[in-house]
């Protein structure tokens, strides 16, 4: 006689169907009931995460400690026009699906991970996607891009006096803002290389 049964690993079994239901719901939920590949596929993931997050974490470090101590040094009027160039550059195919994606990327790998059952590993990524929205994200698009703009509208060259003035408008609090990022990245980087080391 047909039945649900027929064809499945259940097909000749004396045991019900709802014990079946609860032995599948234990394989599949549990963490030694996923499959090789969902395993392989979060460390990827994992892996994925660490890798954007460090290159964002580089990315705002360089600013510190090298790019703007030299623009800082250079003539004022040189200094601008280069930064100008610089802003105008930044917007590319390289850096918008890194600073974008970053965040996306470890949402979704914090999701993939709670499926895999990690919890406490789950919620490390999930924090380290969350910080980088409110540390990263909104310090750029509330106080770095409004001055990269106020910038870019600067007529050079300018009267050494007032270029210099318009400098250190300009990179005083540009730096204090980047700081803020630098930071903030390097703890994501953190989370992201401590929750990989649960694995």
């Amino acid at each position: 006689m047909f039945s649900i049964k027929t064809s499945t690993v259940m097909e000749g079994s004396n045991i019900g169907y709802s014990e079946w239901a609860i032995a599948i719901n234990q394989f599949t939920t549990h963490l030694k009931g996923i499959s090789w590949m969902d395993h392989r596929f979060e460390k990827f993931l994992a892996i994925l995460s660490l890798l954007s997050s460090g290159a964002m974490f580089g990315f705002f470090f360089a600013w510190v400690c090298s790019t703007m101590w030299g623009l800082d040094s250079a003539n004022p009027n040189v200094s601008i026009a280069a930064m100008q160039a610089m802003n105008a550059s930044v917007r590319n195919w390289v850096f918008a699906p890194a600073f974008f994606g970053t965040p996306i990327l470890l949402i979704a790998t914090a999701l993939v991970i709670l499926k895999c059952g990690k919890q406490q590993v789950a919620i490390c990524f999930a924090m380290a996607g969350i910080l980088y929205v409110l540390g990263v994200m909104l310090p750029t698009f509330m106080a770095n891009v409004p001055l990269n703009e106020g910038l870019a509208l600067i007529e050079i060259p300018l009267e050494p006096a007032a270029a210099r003035e318009a400098w250190q408008n300009y990179s005083g609090p540009w730096q204090d803002w980047n700081m803020v990022r630098t930071l903030v990245a390097g703890f994501v980087l953190g989370l992201v290389g401590w929750g990989l080391g649960k694995f």
